[in-house]
């Protein structure tokens, strides 16, 4: 079955075709980073009217780069929420729209599902059960999956996101937008136990974050150290990262030893950071544990990975309905 994906939440439009949740044929993603980069995050409105503007383009793209005509199409998958409303809206009215002219079955799915499922575009995907970490700028949250729209949560973030936290201090640090990818390059360049941040665990038997105080320690330090926060800015980014990594990586290993799990997965766009996958990888062999982290283009945004979790949906003959709305928020697994 080829599914025709459709990606808008936030601040990409992106659009997929994959075959059976597994063979990418295309995935194509338009940016807005330049447009969002003065304001130093995502303006919604100005998001909005960018997915209007890259919508049909993006999606004749991905049918052109698949070599595959709209006939061919089998189904589409759309991302339902969570995310900015007035993006999911662009992306999810088109999708309605494009999957009815053409008498079409279609399904929205959760963003969270799509990222879980982006472990299943690799090559070695893992076995079910295992313990997955979703990492990204607006969610950071520890599931049980056992299968592929079958999850459990077990913890996630009471304020910021590891992801949010990250474009924060990189902010603080008039060091631009978006912040992941400048702290993760520039902290290669620092002393990661320069500066004693604090590893915000809260219970360290239970699975939420919180990053709000280690954020404010950050602010803190370059409040009190003016004149040597200017000279190890790469210092604050490293020792700031390595607290953030410390607290993901610990908890997601205290998630697969509580459910007794071979297998762990790393997702979403923090994904991408490079220590963090390095810490996981060494913390897992440790353990004698399988990691699996998607390639760094399906960790952000992408539609690909909302076409393969579509595909299970409709194989479960699950359908959307034309009254159907987005939604701004959500909790997966309970």
């Amino acid at each position: 079955m080829k599914i025709l994906g459709i990606e808008t939440s936030c601040d990409e439009t992106a659009a997929a075709v994959v075959e059976d949740g597994c063979t990418i044929f295309s995935s194509v993603v338009a940016s807005q980073i330049e447009v969002h980069k003065p304001y130093g995050g995502v303006v919604p409105e100005l998001a909005s009217r960018k997915h209007i503007e890259a919508i049909v383009p993006v999606v004749e793209q991905a049918l052109t780069d698949a070599d595959l005509a709209p006939e061919a199409v089998d189904a589409v998958a759309v991302t339902r929420g969570p995310g900015l409303v007035g993006a999911l809206l662009v992306g999810f009215t088109f999708a309605k729209s494009w999957a009815y002219a053409r008498g079409l079955p279609w399904i929205g799915v959760n963003h969270l599902e799509g990222h879980i499922n982006s472990v299943f575009l690799t090559p070695t995907p893992p076995p079910f059960p295992f313990v997955a970490l979703l990492v990204s700028g607006g969610h950071t949250s520890v599931y049980h999956v056992t299968g592929h729209t079958g999850v459990e949560l077990m913890g996630q973030t009471r304020d910021d996101a590891a992801g949010e936290a990250f474009d924060k201090v990189a902010k603080m640090l008039n060091l631009g937008y978006p912040g992941g990818g400048i702290i993760g390059k520039l902290s290669k360049e620092g002393d990661p136990a320069a500066i004693k941040f604090p590893r915000p665990y809260l219970d360290k038997k239970a699975f939420d974050f919180s990053f709000s105080g280690l954020k404010s320690a950050v602010r803190r330090h370059i409040e009190t150290h003016p004149q040597a926060a200017e000279k190890q800015t790469a210092d604050i980014t490293a020792s700031f990262q390595e607290a953030a990594v410390d607290v993901l990586a610990y908890k997601l290993m205290q998630a697969a030893r509580v459910k007794k799990c071979d297998h762990i997965a790393v997702v979403g766009g923090v994904a991408a950071n490079e220590r963090l996958r390095e810490k996981v990888t060494a913390l897992a062999r440790e353990k004698g544990l399988s990691v699996h982290i998607p390639p760094i283009e399906l960790c952000g945004d992408n539609a690909a990975m909302i076409a393969a979790v579509g595909y299970h949906y409709l194989k479960e003959g699950k359908r959307s309905a034309l009254e159907d709305d987005v939604f701004s928020t959500t909790r997966m697994g309970i």
